[in-house]
């Protein structure tokens, strides 16, 4: 698969590079093309790349001597024995270059499984060795919790080296899209709806296949590559994964509120909070309030959504159906699928989707507004699906995003529902402009009203309508 998007992190990166004195962190859940990242970076520049594995120390010491002999052009080290990591990287660091030299320490958990120290000694390496030559180091790791206690906490030996740490996310769609040009609008939409912008899952995507016999081959076959990806995750991040998985499976169920989730899962709401707040720290759930709440941290209005879309799609279609999978009932759970697909699945991840399109069109300059925040809203008799606040400006951008299975185009009705529900009080003293996202069009009528309104927006697919 071709390398995609990550303008940002690369130029973050660059910068690093120009510092020449630089430590960087690199960390992002599993598959979510944090090693072809560096790839990229360091192709064209002085780089050791070590990958550790799950090893003793011995051999891991060994392998990278054999590294660090491929680099400096030094055969004898491929033999050689250490039993000092600062020896290794003291060797390395006195390589003559005329550019600043990268080390990457990919997989970096792994070091600190094989030895608990492993984060004081490279504390000591950096301070003494690394900091003082013109060397950017790159450390990767794919465990967030891990990565979280033993790299970028106060408690961290190396707290307070890093000159710049990265997340790495999933692929917006926007960047997808971007690549993809060519395709079908739709048949991006839901290839998102599935794979969530996780670009190894996308690979398993890349072919002739219809989306249903893709995810019939990878997802919801017992032998597929993604049939059991969510026990992955999580068996490696948090101890009780049933507990986790119980929580995503009653919020999957459309149970968003906390006292909805208690409820289903019949234990107090204070019992949960330490699992919302670790599933939220892995990025794989998110707690959403209204956009126009003024005290996010206080609002009681939070609603409980999975922010990882392959985790949503997964907890939907197949976590539910296990016992069938597993009896080879393969029929019966593509025939939920298909039933349920669009309206109970793609119609909300295209809300998210549409956050990202409106982003990038006012970062573009095609849409006059610039947003403080982009969410969605929410009171007690009404729901906007995007939402967007200029506070500078006292400006609201409100709009809704209509996915229909049957591509029939967006109507005037749909117009005039958005401007009675922006007629809350929580929207009062801003000036208002609506928005009308769809993926199929819209209705000849409800094109001549925007066209005669500065105040109504028309965004088909991707782009702004004429």
């Amino acid at each position: 698969m071709e390398f995609i998007g990550r303008t940002k992190e690369l130029k973050d990166l660059e910068q690093e590079y120009k510092n020449k004195h630089s430590f960087v962190v690199l960390y992002g859940r599993r598959r979510i093309g944090k090693t072809e990242l560096i790839k990229q970076f360091i192709k064209d520049k002085p780089a050791l790349y070590f990958l550790a594995t799950e090893e003793a120390e011995p051999q891991c010491m060994k392998r990278f001597s054999a590294s660090l002999a491929e680099f400096t052009k030094q055969e004898y080290l491929k033999n050689a024995n250490f039993n000092d990591w600062i020896e290794l990287f003291k060797i390395f660091a006195d390589v003559q270059n005329n550019q600043t030299k990268i080390l990457v320490l990919d997989e970096f958990q792994y070091l600190v499984n094989t030895n608990p120290a492993f984060t004081s000694v490279f504390q000591k390496v950096w301070d003494e060795v690394l900091s003082k030559k013109d060397i950017m180091v790159i450390i990767c790791g794919s465990y967030i919790n891990m990565m979280t206690r033993q790299v970028l906490s106060e408690k961290s030996p190396l707290y307070g080296r890093r000159t710049a740490q990265i997340r790495l996310a999933p692929l917006s769609f926007c960047e997808i899209q971007e690549h993809y040009a060519t395709v079908p609008f739709a048949e991006l939409v839901e290839q998102y709806a599935v794979t969530g912008g996780v670009p190894k899952y996308m690979e398993f995507f890349a072919n002739d296949s219809t989306l249903m016999e893709n995810i019939a081959r990878t997802v919801l076959n017992t032998n597929g590559f993604l049939y059991d990806e969510p026990a992955f995750l999580l068996n490696k991040e948090v101890k009780e994964p049933v507990n986790y998985y119980s929580i995503m499976k009653v919020i999957a169920a459309e149970n968003h509120k906390l006292s909805e989730i208690a409820s289903a899962m019949q234990v107090e709401s204070n019992r949960l909070t330490p699992y919302l707040e670790t599933l939220q720290g892995l990025y794989l759930l998110e707690k959403r309030v209204p956009v126009t709440e003024n005290n996010p941290e206080k609002s009681r209005k939070g609603l409980y959504v999975m922010r990882d879309i392959f985790m949503r799609f997964w907890f939907k279609f197949v976590f539910p159906y296990k016992g069938e999978l597993e009896l080879d009932n393969l029929n019966f759970v593509l025939s939920k699928l298909n039933e349920h697909f669009i309206d109970n699945h793609v119609a909300f991840v295209y809300e998210d989707i549409c956050r990202n399109i409106f982003a990038e069109l006012c970062k573009k300059r095609l849409i006059d507004f610039v947003p403080s925040r982009i969410g969605s809203y929410w009171g007690k008799n009404e729901e906007i699906d995007l939402v967007a606040v200029d506070e500078s400006n006292k400006r609201i951008f409100a709009a809704e995003c209509k996915y229909y299975k049957d591509d029939k185009p967006v109507d005037v009705g749909v117009f005039a529902k958005l401007q009675e529900k922006c007629k809350t009080k929580d929207f009062s003293g801003n000036d208002i402009t609506y928005g009308l996202f769809s993926k199929s069009g819209f209705t000849s009528r409800l094109k001549e009203i925007a066209a005669g309104n500065d105040k109504l927006i028309l965004i088909n697919g991707v782009k702004l309508e004429k």
